[in-house]
């Protein structure tokens, strides 16, 4: 049914649980994982701290080195499942969150994008957004989102 399953991570505990629902269905269905994750101009002004006294070379040198590590932990979890799967760190900032992850899935011909979401409301989604509904309204690859509990 699938053979090729994009999966978006950060580290969050819903992007966990959708890492391992995509595994769980990749495992089933005998697909490769394209495990990707983004940096964005958003991700980067909410990390940044006009007080800490670092550069914004050094901020993004940073994101890119925790994007790697969190890539290669999610690359050990499918491997030790006996799922194939590759990474990718979308670091140059150019595209949103969403619109890099649909344009991942149209490009590499996916079957099924999985995601995690935070169920946020009111004021934290106006403010935050929802990368997960961006990419729901935005794509026509099927789209499995996994909430926290």
């Amino acid at each position: 049914m699938y053979s090729r399953i994009v999966v978006a991570v950060d580290d969050s505990h819903a992007s966990n649980r959708a890492l391992d629902e995509a595994i769980n269905i990749a495992k089933t269905t005998s697909a490769t994982l394209r495990i990707v994750h983004v940096l964005d101009d958003v991700s980067v002004s909410l990390t940044a701290n006009p007080y800490a006294g670092y550069y914004t070379g050094e901020l993004i040198e940073n994101l890119r080195q925790g994007g790697t590590e969190i890539l290669q932990k999610a690359h050990a979890r499918a491997k030790a499942a006996g799922v194939q799967a590759e990474t990718v760190l979308f670091d140059d900032l150019g595209l949103s969150v969403q619109e890099r992850i649909v344009s991942t899935a149209q490009e590499w011909s996916a079957d099924l994008i999985v995601m995690g979401t935070h169920g946020r409301r009111g004021m934290q989604r106006a403010m935050l957004g929802s990368s997960a509904e961006g990419v729901l309204r935005s794509t026509s690859v099927p789209v499995l989102l996994v909430r926290t509990p």
